[in-house]
């Protein structure tokens, strides 16, 4: 039985409204826990319930008081929304109150990381960790090579406490050109490389945080200077803020849809990200040339770019564990304030921003116009933007490495990677393919807007309204064929290699038969054994009436016919309803069509609105 937190006894008689759909709200009692808010339906023939992660939650508003009760809004980073009405006001305040306390914990220990427990031992946990391996990717890379070594230079962070320790810089870099480059940047953030394009041996990203501003052009010599106009990121809060209000609206025409939409700004900001990282990859494997990024501070423009560019150019970041990798390396590494900008604790509000949601979907828009160059599919992608935001895993807390080393975030927390990785059946891609065109080199894009259309993810900002169908994306359902068929391959690999077993079997027997006879006929005898009754013809008739044998009895002929139930496909998640209703347990589901569950300001433009970037021969 659920128990209640802190004196807060749970709530009886409390209504789920379905804001999309017609169907009536459901009746049930809401629990809250250390870690969710659980509401459970009470028809006796479901029991259905919704669990919702305190740190999953964003907003919580009391609305005006209706004929059944006091209404609360709740809505979650995830993009959940959940309407509940509760009978008593004074129960619906010491909700309220409860709620906005558990959503907002003032410091790491209370999040859900640091009690989650999926009955891992220590081991497990240590080699969830160790998964996936920077320096193996920078090796991978080709790296150290004649042109760029590894630095010792912020070893114990003593430059940059937002970098990296083991960093790699070119070789004509020595420790006191890097020092003294950090003293004219913000937050002593020098150039440091992000990604190195083997194919050319002389290419590189580098990644580049200078203070406020841009660089004057008077400083260097052979180079291109390219501006990128990425707004910042209280332009990018309240864009999407636009957007949701769109997603909220109920039953819009299709022109207040489309004009709030393009009101929002939303995709024009998507574009902004996808052209720069276009150009980036363009700079790179077509011209031949070195890149550095520049932005205001090198932690939110900068990975977008960086992260875009390195999947347009590497085909391994377009697999599931190189995409970990890329996440792992230019935002984890490279100290994008994942605290700051996604409310992990209370803070400054105008500090949230959806930086690495509007990378993901950068992502997802690639992943229509090549569907079969990814390994993963759209729900590998939603997976990752709950746990951002879940605190169930330890990988995206903290801004930095340094915080993350003094909490001892590994020793403590669970890796997500390790999570995703172990179930990354349900997140393969049914259409990748090993076709050159596709999944090696450099994916180049249309240049024509009209063969490029940036289209709205409702998979990711409806995907919990009931009332919208279709509930399965293309992928999903070609995704469950491939598991269908691939399960009535192996069904009848096994009948074919019984029904063989079967036939020697009878082969034997009627040579055994024939021996037998020849003697009679020449006796004069006719034999009449029961024994050699069973030929084949005795098995082309109803299989109803097929003898009963005992596996004892020593032969195979008890295999020779199956039901025909047993043809059919056993995986539930293929009839289930596709629905996805509840924010944990849905989301650790193993397909889209259903599954076990498992309890898991200011807007203006400022001067430092926009990235830079350098192209040097």
């Amino acid at each position: 039985m659920l128990r209640g937190l802190q004196g807060t006894h749970p709530v009886e008689n409390v209504r789920l409204v379905d804001r999309i759909s017609s169907k009536k709200a459901a009746l049930g009692t809401l629990y809250l826990t250390a870690t969710h808010v659980i509401f459970v339906e009470n028809a006796p023939d479901t029991r259905k319930e919704t669990w919702i992660l305190h740190s999953q939650i964003s907003t919580i508003e009391k609305q005006a008081t209706t004929a059944a009760g006091y209404p609360l809004l709740i809505r979650c980073k995830n993009f959940q929304l959940l309407q509940l009405i509760i009978p008593q006001e004074r129960g619906c305040h010491d909700v309220y109150i409860s709620l906005v306390r558990l959503a907002r914990p003032v410091k790491y220990e209370e999040l859900y990381c640091f009690s989650f427990n999926p009955k891992l031992d220590r081991e497990e946990r240590e080699q969830g960790w160790m998964l996936i391996d920077l320096s193996e990717e920078y090796k991978r890379m080709g790296l150290p090579n004649n042109h760029w070594q590894l630095s010792d230079v912020n070893r114990d962070y003593r430059v940059c406490d937002s970098y990296p320790t083991e960093l790699y810089v070119p070789q004509t870099a020595t420790a006191h050109i890097m020092v003294g480059s950090s003293k004219f940047r913000s937050r002593r953030r020098f150039p440091a490389l992000s990604y190195y394009h083997k194919d050319n041996h002389l290419n590189a990203m580098a990644n580049r945080a200078a203070g406020k501003g841009y660089e004057n052009e008077d400083n260097y010599s052979n180079i291109k200077f390219q501006f990128i106009g990425i707004e910042n990121i209280h332009v990018m809060r309240n864009s999407l803020q636009k957007m949701l209000e769109v997603c909220e609206l109920k039953s819009p025409s299709m022109s207040d849809f489309l004009w709030g939409l393009e009101n929002s700004g939303w995709l024009r900001h998507i574009k902004a990200i996808m052209d720069a990282g276009i150009f980036i990859a363009k700079a790179v494997s077509e011209e031949g040339a070195s890149v550095l990024v520049h932005c205001s501070d090198g932690w939110d423009r900068t990975a977008q770019v960086c992260s875009v560019a390195s999947l347009l150019l590497d085909p391994h970041y377009r697999t599931l564990k190189g995409f970990m990798v890329l996440i792992e390396k230019d935002w984890i590494s490279f100290g994008h304030k994942f605290n700051h900008r996604y409310g992990n604790l209370d803070g400054d509000p105008k500090e949230i921003s959806p930086v690495i949601d509007q990378f993901i979907e950068c992502v997802w828009q690639l992943m229509e116009q090549f569907p079969c160059a990814f390994e993963f599919n759209e729900r590998f992608l939603i997976h990752i933007q709950h746990h951002i935001y879940s605190c169930q895993f330890g990988n995206f807390l903290c801004n930095s490495q340094k915080e993350r080393q003094e909490l001892k975030i590994q020793e403590r927390t669970y890796s997500l990677w390790a999570h995703l990785w172990k179930n990354r059946g349900d997140y393969l891609n049914p259409l990748f393919r090993d076709d050159p065109s596709q999944t090696q080199g450099t994916l180049r894009l249309p240049t024509t807007p009209c063969n490029f259309m940036y289209k709205f993810w409702s998979g990711m900002y409806n995907r919990f309204e009931k009332g919208l169908q279709p509930r399965q994306s293309v992928t999903d359902y070609l995704m469950a064929v491939k598991e269908e068929t691939q399960q009535l391959e192996e069904e009848l690999e096994a009948l074919e290699e019984r029904l063989e077993k079967i036939q020697k079997v009878q082969l034997n027997r009627t040579q055994v038969k024939s021996k037998q006879s020849e003697p009679s006929k020449h006796s004069g005898f006719s034999t009449s054994d029961n024994s050699t009754a069973n030929t084949p013809q005795d098995y082309s008739g109803n299989t109803k009436s097929f003898p009963s044998r005992s596996p004892s009895q020593g032969d195979e002929e008890s295999a020779l016919i199956l039901p025909q139930d047993n043809l059919k496909s056993s995986d539930p998640d293929l009839s289930a309803n596709s629905d996805q209703e509840s924010g944990v347990e849905d989301l650790s589901g193993r397909s889209a069509s259903g599954g076990a569950s498992a309890q898991s300001e200011d807007s203006g433009k400022d001067p430092d609105s926009d990235e830079a970037v350098f192209l040097t021969a």
